[in-house]
């Protein structure tokens, strides 16, 4: 059985200090209650070293929320992947769909960014999703087949990689997609990996559901066949309900 996977993308919120805060009321609020569960803090670059220094020594996992597809160099404003190993990064976020739609991401840079990261023995979330218009032109799978296709192109072996299904009209909006919607789009994306991989990696990959996902219902879309955790946004900002979502994934 696949082990859920729930991770708190923190976006650009919090100072160093209010990070400090969050991570250790996260800690508090989650106790020893989440052995069913792996669990990922992604707080803003400034903030990754003194958050992990919170995290440190426990279960919680230290995440950043992008990285550059060079080791260094004139990218004036970007950061590494070996910067974010030795920051103590087990993770990265890569192809969210706020990169995409504010800073020109591609899925041809996201394949370079999967790639790099790796190569620095990081794991990786994966992010696809659409837009609604894309959704509401029935367009919807051909898509997510392009950002899977394209930002896998390349890479072998997927064992360090989570994908996560973000629709992009669910994120920060207060929709939601039903756990019926979600679930058929992780479904068509475990079946492309069956495609490119084979069986037994498709049955391994995990693959999580971002877009609003909050403790009223995050029980009925983590229980769904192919939804394997979820990339939390703004209800991570808040210990209690980050804890309450990594609880209904834990049973």
């Amino acid at each position: 059985m696949r082990r859920k996977i729930v991770v708190g993308n923190w976006k650009m919120n919090n100072t160093i200090a209010e990070s400090e805060t969050l991570a250790a009321e996260v800690l508090a609020a989650l106790g020893d209650n989440f052995s069913g569960c792996e669990v990922g803090i992604a707080p803003t670059f400034l903030a990754l070293e003194s958050a992990g220094r919170i995290i440190e020594g426990s279960e919680v996992q230290l995440v950043a929320q992008n990285c550059h597809y060079e080791n260094d160099g004139a990218y004036t404003g970007e950061v590494s992947a070996r910067m974010l190993n030795a920051a103590g990064c087990s993770s990265v976020i890569i192809g969210h769909s706020e990169r995409r739609q504010y800073f020109g991401e591609t899925n041809a840079t996201v394949n370079l960014r999967i790639k790099k990261a790796l190569s620095e023995a990081l794991n990786v979330i994966f992010c696809v999703g659409e837009t609604l218009a894309e959704r509401e032109s029935g367009v919807t799978g051909s898509i997510i087949s392009s950002q899977v296709r394209e930002g896998l192109e390349g890479i072998s072996d997927i064992s360090a990689i989570v994908i996560a299904y973000e629709p992009v009209w669910a994120i920060g909006t207060g929709k939601t997609a039903s756990s019926a919607q979600a679930e058929e789009v992780h479904l068509l994306i475990r079946t492309l990996i069956t495609e490119l991989y084979g069986d037994a990696a498709a049955q391994a990959l995990r693959i999580q559901y971002g877009g609003s996902v909050k403790p009223s219902n995050a029980a009925e879309l983590f229980a769904m066949p192919n939804i394997d955790g979820g990339l939390i946004g703004g209800a991570s900002l808040n210990a209690a309900d980050f804890a309450a979502i990594v609880k209904a994934a834990s049973h």
